[in-house]
C-alpha cells in the first residue's frame, strides 16, 4: 500500500497536474464547439458528428485500453497521453493561421485527443488507489473533483472573453499549454507502483484479460448497477450537452462569452457537489446520495428547453435560467460521481482496476457518440428544443438501476460475514 497521503507534497503534485488537465479539457471542449459553430459555420448535424468524434474511441478501443493499462505503469501512461494531447491540439491554431482550418481537421483532432484521453482516464481512475492508502481514497477523489471544478470556474468565461478579442483557434493554445504542464507535474510525481502493482507489465492473452474485466463488472452486483445507471445517464446527458452550444448561440442568440459563463456556473455547482459528497456520505447511505444526485441533475436539466421558450421574451431571464440550471445540474452530477467512483475503487481488486474502469467506460462513454449523432439528427428533424425535452425525460430514468443498491450492498456484506466463520472452522 502506498505511503502517500492526501496531505503529502507528492499527492499535491499529482493533484495540481490533474487540475491543469481538467482545465485544458474544459477549454478544449468550448474551443472546439465555438470554432465549429462560429468560424466554420457548422450545421446541427456537423456539431453532432464533432461531439461523436470525441467519444467514439470508447467504443473502438475502450475495452483493450483497460487490459493494456493494467499491463503498463499508470503514471507513465498518463504522461504520454498528456504530451500527445498537447501536440495534437496545436494543429488547430497552426492551420487557422495558415488559412487551412476545416471541419474535417476538427474531427481529426477530436478523434486523436479522444483516443489518448481513453488511456489517460482509465489510468487516472486506476492510479488513485495506488497513490494513496485505502482510507484516503474517498478524500482524494473529493479533492481531485473539487479542484478540477475550481480550476474551471474562471476558465470557460475567460476563454469566451478571449474569443471575442482574438479567436477560438488561438485560445486552443491555452489548452495545449495546460496539457504540457500536466505532463511536467506527472513527471515529478513519485509512487511505488512497481512494488504495489505486480501485475503491471505482465503479459497475458489480451482477449482473456478483457473478458476478465467484463465478467467482473457483470458479476459484481453493485458495480453492475452503477454501470447501467451511468450508461443511461451519459446517453441523455450527451443528447443535451451536444445541443447546448446550438441552443445558446443560435436559438437564443447569445455569444461565446455567455456559453463560457454557463460552463463556469456549472463548474461552481460542481465544486459544491464535490465538497458536499464526502459529508453527505457520512450522514446518508451511498444509494441515497447517488440517487439524490441523479434526480437533482435531471430536475435542473429542464432549464435548457425552458430557457429556449423564455428567450424570445426576455434574454436576461433566459440567461439566468441557463446559469442556475447548469449550476444545479453539475452539482447533482458531482454528488453522484464522487460517490460512485470511490465505491468502485473500493470494491475492485487493484490488479483489475484498469480493466474494470475500461469496461465501465466502454458501456458509459460508448453510448456518447451514439447519443451525439442522435442529438444532431433529432435536432435537425424535430428541432433543438424538442430534442432537449427528450434528454430531460430520459435523464429521470437514470436513477432506476441504483434504487435498490443499498439493499444489494447489505446483502453482499451479510453473505461475506456469514461465510467467514465457516472458513475459520
Amino acid at each position: 500500500m502506498s505511503s502517500y497521503s492526501v496531505a503529502s507534497t507528492n499527492f499535491r503534485r499529482f493533484w495540481f497536474g490533474q487540475t491543469l488537465s481538467q482545465f485544458g479539457a474544459r477549454i478544449g471542449t468550448l474551443g472546439l464547439s465555438v470554432t465549429a459553430v462560429e468560424l466554420l459555420d457548422a450545421n446541427t448535424r456537423q456539431v453532432g458528428v464533432l461531439a461523436a468524434a470525441s467519444t467514439v474511441c470508447y467504443l473502438i478501443i475502450g475495452l483493450p485500453a483497460g487490459a493494456w493499462v493494467d499491463r503498463m505503469l499508470k503514471r507513465k501512461t498518463m504522461m504520454w497521453a498528456a504530451l500527445i494531447r498537447s501536440l495534437t491540439i496545436l494543429v488547430i491554431p497552426v492551420l487557422w493561421l495558415t488559412g487551412d482550418l476545416r471541419i474535417e481537421v476538427l474531427y481529426f483532432v477530436a478523434v486523436v485527443v479522444g483516443v489518448v484521453t481513453v488511456f489517460f482516464d482509465v489510468a487516472y481512475q486506476s492510479y488513485v488507489p495506488v497513490l494513496v492508502p485505502e482510507d484516503d481514497i474517498a478524500a482524494a477523489n473529493a479533492r481531485l473533483e473539487a479542484t478540477a471544478q475550481v480550476s474551471t470556474l474562471g476558465g470557460p468565461a475567460l476563454a469566451g472573453l478571449l474569443m471575442r478579442i482574438i479567436s477560438a483557434p488561438v485560445v486552443m493554445l491555452v489548452d495545449a499549454i495546460t496539457y504540457l504542464a500536466s505532463f511536467l507535474c506527472l513527471s515529478m510525481t513519485k509512487d511505488d507502483e512497481r512494488k504495489t502493482a505486480p501485475a503491471a507489465g505482465v503479459k497475458g492473452h489480451l482477449l482473456a484479460d478483457i473478458g476478465e474485466g467484463l465478467r467482473f463488472v457483470r458479476d459484481q452486483p453493485v458495480i453492475r448497477r452503477l454501470a447501467a445507471s451511468m450508461g443511461v445517464s451519459n446517453f441523455f446527458a450527451t443528447v443535451v450537452s451536444t445541443l447546448v452550444p446550438v441552443l445558446v448561440m443560435r436559438t437564443i442568440g447569445f455569444d461565446s462569452f455567455m456559453l463560457g459563463l454557463i460552463m463556469t456556473f456549472g463548474a461552481a455547482g460542481g465544486v459544491v457537489g464535490a465538497l458536499l459528497a464526502p459529508k453527505a456520505r457520512q450522514r446518508f447511505s451511498a444509494g441515497t446520495v447517488m440517487s439524490c444526485g441523479l434526480l437533482m441533475a435531471a430536475f435542473f436539466s429542464v432549464a435548457n428547453p425552458v430557457a429556449a421558450v423564455i428567450g424570445p421574451h426576455s434574454k436576461i431571464l433566459a440567461g439566468a435560467v441557463l446559469l442556475l440550471g447548469e449550476f444545479g445540474l453539475v452539482m447533482g452530477a458531482l454528488l453522484f460521481n464522487v460517490t460512485q467512483v470511490s465505491l468502485r475503487q473500493t470494491l475492485c481488486p487493484k490488479n483489475l482496476l484498469g480493466r474494470m474502469n475500461a469496461s465501465i467506460r466502454f458501456v458509459v462513454w460508448g453510448s456518447m457518440p451514439l447519443a451525439a449523432l442522435a442529438a444532431g439528427w433529432l435536432g435537425s428533424a424535430i428541432g433543438v428544443v424538442a430534442t432537449l425535452w427528450i434528454g430531460v425525460v430520459g435523464s429521470v430514468a437514470t436513477v432506476l438501476p441504483i434504487l435498490t443498491i443499498d439493499r444489494v450492498m447489505a446483502s453482499a456484506s451479510g453473505a461475506s460475514e456469514a461465510q467467514e466463520p465457516e472458513a475459520v472452522r
